[in-house]
């Protein structure tokens, strides 16, 4: 398995997990209907763990754009391998919504509220405030990406495949599931804490791609991608400043 290959399979199966547990609380007659942010959160740090503890041997497990790029920035990865980790991540991201929808059909079709069918996909925020709702993600990325730094190898080299990879092996992905469990039942009340932009944005086309009724809300799509940018390069920037 190639890293761009180990990319779209791990972003894929945190997508199907991730997403899938949203589908479960939020869409009607599932077992898991109406059980509450605490199962979303701690389906989303699993699901996170599971992406990673595949994807990680081969490709370091970046799984989003933005820490792609938060380690390029601190010189941890290549910049030459940038493009090709984001495709892959939207790529990924895609094909775990479409399962989703697959797995679910039956209960988006008994479910006639079209935000919670669009939850299912792609973030939104509780209060609709664009400073506000950007605000809310750069912080949350922010302490995505500055967090991960610390929990990334401190000793690493680039290696010939140009990855970046976390120690510690399988149980390397359980620190970084628990950041972002503490993110989600901190930080993410406001937006849904999308801090990855390859997971909002691939599930979002796959929502107006898929035969199901309601907006896609493309006037909101653009914080949950430039809101972790800009936390990731503000992680990025503390990282190095206090080095």
């Amino acid at each position: 398995m190639t890293p761009f290959t180990a990319e779209i399979i791990g972003t894929m199966l945190m997508i199907l997990l991730g997403n899938g547990v949203v589908a479960n609380v939020v869409l009607k007659e599932t077992k898991g209907n109406n059980s509450g942010w605490i199962v979303i959160t701690a389906g989303w740090a699993f699901a996170v763990f599971v992406g990673v503890t595949v994807a990680g041997p081969i490709s370091g497990a970046h799984l989003n754009p933005v820490v792609t790029l938060g380690l390029a920035l601190i010189g941890k990865f290549k910049w030459s391998q940038v493009p090709a980790y984001i495709a892959a991540q939207i790529i990924g991201a895609m094909l775990g919504a479409f399962f989703v929808w697959l797995s679910h059909k039956d209960h988006f079709a008994a479910t006639d509220d079209e935000n919670k069918k669009l939850a299912c996909f792609s973030t939104g925020p509780a209060i609709k405030n664009t400073y506000s709702n950007l605000i809310s993600e750069i912080t949350a990325t922010f302490v995505l990406i500055f967090v991960i730094f610390y929990i990334s190898d401190p000793e690493i080299i680039l290696h010939s495949d140009s990855t970046a990879k976390i120690g510690l092996g399988t149980v390397g992905a359980l620190p970084v599931a628990i950041l972002v469990w503490a993110i989600g039942l901190s930080l993410g009340g406001t937006t849904g804490y999308a801090i990855n932009p390859a997971r909002d944005l691939g599930p979002r086309i796959m929502h107006a791609l898929l035969p199901i009724k309601g907006n896609s809300e493309w006037s909101y799509a653009w914080i949950p991608i430039i809101g972790p940018i800009i936390g990731s390069v503000l992680a990025a920037s503390l990282y190095m400043l206090l080095l």
